[in-house]
């Protein structure tokens, strides 16, 4: 669709995006990330990888992130101003079959559990926090693995829900029957009603979220349309184009044009 059809489009059909703009990736924060990398390994599996688009044919990069079935969990080098609790983020989930075994094995190795396990239906759950202050959902879904959901928090869940769908694209719909949530490249967005204030993601240990748009010209113009200012222009970096938004809450996202 050309630029001039698609501002067509959203002037005379409205401004939400039926098909859902690909999920692709969480970006935290590490003092050390290819510690970070092989932790994450050890505990969830996935792949150990570097930046692997646009110029990295030419240039070798560092290995700072875990591949999740073409998803990625990426780390930058840096202290965390704090935790993924407080913020709009408050933690991803990770589906495994061994619940207990996995906690306990997180535990041993620099991380907490928070709170107690339990059952919600009929699927064993854990909630821990990595060395590095980012909360995870252990979580016994046999319908997906690996990395499973990223659950924000906000004071008016389902505005900021809807504020996703608009974006991004996807239909709301209710995770087991009971949760709404979005599914973004078999992950989940699910948002849970926050206890207190807010604070921005940026610089926490759960930095942003990504999403990858074909063609982030296009992209723009549904934003245009939704009031939606990017935070950093669409900009070249090492053969593709970023761009940063932010959602409700103080959510930090990065929209990439992979290619």
């Amino acid at each position: 669709m050309n630029k001039l059809a698609f501002i067509f489009y959203i002037t005379f059909f409205g401004c939400t995006l039926n098909a859902a703009v690909p999920y692709d990736h969480v970006h935290l924060t590490a003092s050390n990330a290819r510690d970070a990398v092989d932790w994450y390994v050890k505990h969830f599996g996935g792949e150990a990888g570097a930046f692997n688009r646009g110029d990295a044919d030419r240039v070798e990069y560092p290995i700072n992130r875990v591949f999740y079935n073409g998803l990625s969990v990426i780390f930058f080098e840096r202290e965390p101003t704090g935790g993924s609790v407080g913020t709009g983020v408050d933690h991803i989930g990770f589906s495994m079959a061994n619940v207990d075994q996995i906690t306990a094995a997180v535990i041993a190795d620099g991380g907490t559990q928070i709170g107690d396990f339990v059952e919600f239906a009929g699927m064993q759950i854990a909630f821990v926090e990595d060395p590095w202050g980012t909360k995870i959902e252990l979580i016994n879904d046999p319908e997906t693995r690996g990395l499973h959901h990223v659950h924000l928090s906000s004071p008016d869940p389902e505005a900021a829900l809807t504020w996703y769908e608009n974006i991004f694209g996807g239909e709301v719909s209710n995770w087991k029957g009971v949760l709404p949530a979005i599914n973004y490249s078999d992950v989940w967005l699910m948002v849970g009603q926050s206890d207190g204030d807010i604070t921005p993601t940026l610089g926490r240990s759960m930095d942003h979220l990504g999403w990858a748009a074909d063609d982030l010209d296009e992209f723009a113009q549904n934003l245009l349309s939704n009031n939606v200012d990017f935070t950093m222009e669409p900009t070249p970096f090492r053969g593709i184009r970023i761009s940063f938004i932010e959602g409700p809450d103080g959510v930090r996202i990065e929209v990439v044009e992979p290619d």
